[in-house]
């Protein structure tokens, strides 16, 4: 069974969703999906000419062959999302050619269901996006509001500022209604926007914002308790020094975690904070590899770690942080933003591993997320997801439904555009 190609597509969702489809000569097709990146389905096409008439089958010697390649360019960044997203393809790839499901190459599951814990963002699922991350208005955010499920456009593009969703009601709002829809994990935001006279760049938390936080975390986590645990995401926003004030301030609050209190690379300082506080310390999504988690494991750093299978290495990669967690007693909660396939490959590696926690789903507003794949269920139900019988991850994707929502000026799959 050897490779044919290895094409991409790109979906406008709330982030670009990057799949990746690698066919072989006897007709099979794996699905992969790779973390949003500039110039990513670019980089993903270079490397297929690498593959193209290998052996499919031999999935841990191909993406070794693209590490080497290229060791000159990059450990980490577009790279790595692109050997990620075209790892997981060839993984689904073998499962779908053996006709098991993904989980059972990875010697067996530990469960036949897996939590989800919903990113609710600060009320409304996509706010607080800068431009960077959602540098255009798309077209599907034109539908009307009523169309839309959860998805507030007028929220989105205004100002985070004037937007009135940084608020104790907003918070308990959405809380309660992802509960209602019966999850038990939610994340929340509390990295807040500045006040007027407070400095953009210095890292700092002023005693107002403290204030704001903590009530925001302590009327979120009272709105649901007993339904569903909170953790609660500063995106590397503070210096050690008033990350810990704030990780103290919360103690009394049982929160899930508070994830990425500091920039991602220091990896001296988010240790120290997690051993000087109770409050469960939570990072990794923008750490690579084995390598990147062992550093940060072996220097007593961090409760829970949240590798990105999208953008880490891929599923091989992610079972070995995670083996390399469980002997240190860590449990994972990978960090998730990707759509149906990337979920859906992401809870089968959940699945196979014993340390597991929760997983992330990032795509609770936009409305067309199950239409994208054939699943006799949604993607996700209750709260779960409950892994598919069929070969593979376990769903097929609609390529017409997949076309409609395409990002314009970008190859879908084998059509130049």
């Amino acid at each position: 069974m050897r490779i044919a190609s290895i094409t991409t597509a790109v979906i406008e969702a709330n982030y670009d969703w990057t799949i990746v489809r690698v066919e072989s000569d006897d007709g099979i097709c794996g699905w992969g999906e790779a973390f949003c990146a500039p110039g990513l389905a670019q980089t993903i096409r270079e490397l297929a000419t690498l593959l193209e008439g290998e052996d499919a089958r031999q999935v841990e010697p191909l993406v070794r062959k693209l590490h080497l390649a290229t060791a000159h360019v990059s450990s980490g960044g577009t790279v790595y999302h692109a050997i990620s997203g075209i790892e997981t393809a060839l993984w689904d790839l073998a499962a779908r050619s053996l006709e098991v499901p993904l989980w059972q190459l990875f010697g067996g599951r530990f469960r036949d269901r897996v939590r989800i814990y919903a990113d609710c963002h600060a009320g409304e699922a996509l706010t607080s996006y800068s431009a960077t991350l959602v540098s255009r208005r798309l077209p599907w955010m034109e539908t009307p509001t009523d169309e839309l499920g959860d998805f507030d456009p007028e929220v989105h593009w205004a100002p985070a500022e004037v937007a009135n969703v940084y608020t104790p009601e907003a918070y308990v709002a959405r809380a309660l209604e992802m509960a209602d829809r019966g999850f038990t994990a939610l994340k929340f935001d509390l990295d807040l926007p500045l006040l007027e006279h407070e400095d953009l760049y210095a890292r700092t938390i002023s005693a107002t914002q403290l204030e704001r936080q903590v009530a925001l975390a302590e009327a979120t986590v009272a709105a649901v308790a007993g339904r569903a645990e909170v953790a609660f995401d500063l995106h590397w926003r503070y210096a050690p020094a008033d990350a810990l004030r704030l990780a103290r301030a919360l103690e009394h609050v049982p929160v899930l975690w508070l994830e990425d209190p500091t920039p991602p690379q220091d990896l001296e300082s988010i240790a120290r904070i997690s051993g000087r506080t109770t409050t469960p310390i939570c990072t990794g999504e923008n750490l690579y590899r084995l390598e990147g988690f062992a550093a940060l494991i072996d220097r007593g750093g961090v409760d829970i770690l949240a590798p990105d299978v999208q953008k880490v290495g891929g599923l091989s990669d992610t079972r070995r942080i995670a083996a390399y967690a469980d002997v240190h007693s860590r449990p994972l909660a990978p960090h998730n933003i990707a759509g149906p396939i990337g979920t859906l490959a992401s809870a089968h590696l959940c699945a196979s591993i014993p340390n597991f926690l929760a997983l992330e789903w990032h795509a609770a507003s936009v409305p067309f997320f199950d239409e994208l794949v054939t699943l006799d269920l949604p993607v996700i139900a209750d709260g779960y997801i409950v892994l598919p019988d069929g070969p593979g991850i376990g769903a097929e994707l609609e390529l017409d439904v997949c076309r409609r929502y395409a990002r314009r000026g970008e190859p879908f799959f084998d059509d130049p555009e």
